[in-house]
């Protein structure tokens, strides 16, 4: 069965909540598919059943908050640990895309997508950016789709006092699913599956 996995890393569980909301899109996209959620450890450390998820997908949702402009130090972990995939080329032509959060309306939430991208060109893999529009007019209000503009990833935002159930915002959550869509759209075709 086809599967995407969906690799994250949450630090205060905004990032989490985010990456089910990713998660249930891409279910809800497509019934057929199997979505996998690989959660990576506060130590950064895989198992190896989840290290096989991802070798086993035929995309990989990359998820990390934006910590000091970047991913957190766990992702980092994670990717760094992925360099015999590397060597392999193991991860050639699945696709990647990538998702973050961060407190801030900007948050240099684009530096993290940016280097989630330059990861996966470095696995040779295929990039699939947001597809989605951004609410740029004077209507536009907060929880409007893809309202932070997002077009290499998804950007969501939590604000720093908000519990683990008030971030991301409703919007953020409902661009997720599309975002999700998206990549699961471009993932069936790729496999000549639509």
């Amino acid at each position: 069965m086809l599967s995407i996995a969906v690799l994250y890393h949450s630090g205060y569980g905004h990032t989490k909540r985010l990456a089910q909301a990713v998660v249930s899109g891409a279910q809800e996209a497509a019934e057929a598919l199997r979505v996998v959620e690989v959660e990576i450890a506060q130590d950064g450390e895989l198992s190896a059943e989840q290290w096989q998820s991802l070798d086993d997908a035929a995309a990989i949702i990359f998820g990390s908050p934006t910590y000091m402009g970047s991913v957190s130090w766990q992702f980092k972990k994670v990717a760094d640990a992925s360099s015999g995939r590397w060597l392999m080329q193991s991860w050639k032509d699945k696709l990647a895309a990538g998702f973050t959060n961060s407190a801030s309306m900007n948050g240099d939430k684009a530096s993290t997508l940016a280097y989630m991208n330059t990861f996966a060109m470095q696995h040779s893999m295929l990039w699939v950016g947001s597809g989605l529009l951004a609410a740029n007019t004077k209507a536009a209000q907060r929880n409007d789709i893809n309202y932070l503009g997002a077009f290499a990833g998804l950007m969501a935002q939590s604000p720093a006092d908000a519990s683990v159930d008030e971030g991301p915002l409703p919007g953020d959550m409902a661009t997720a699913k599309l975002f999700a869509a998206r990549v699961v759209e471009q993932c069936l075709r790729l496999q000549g599956v639509r």
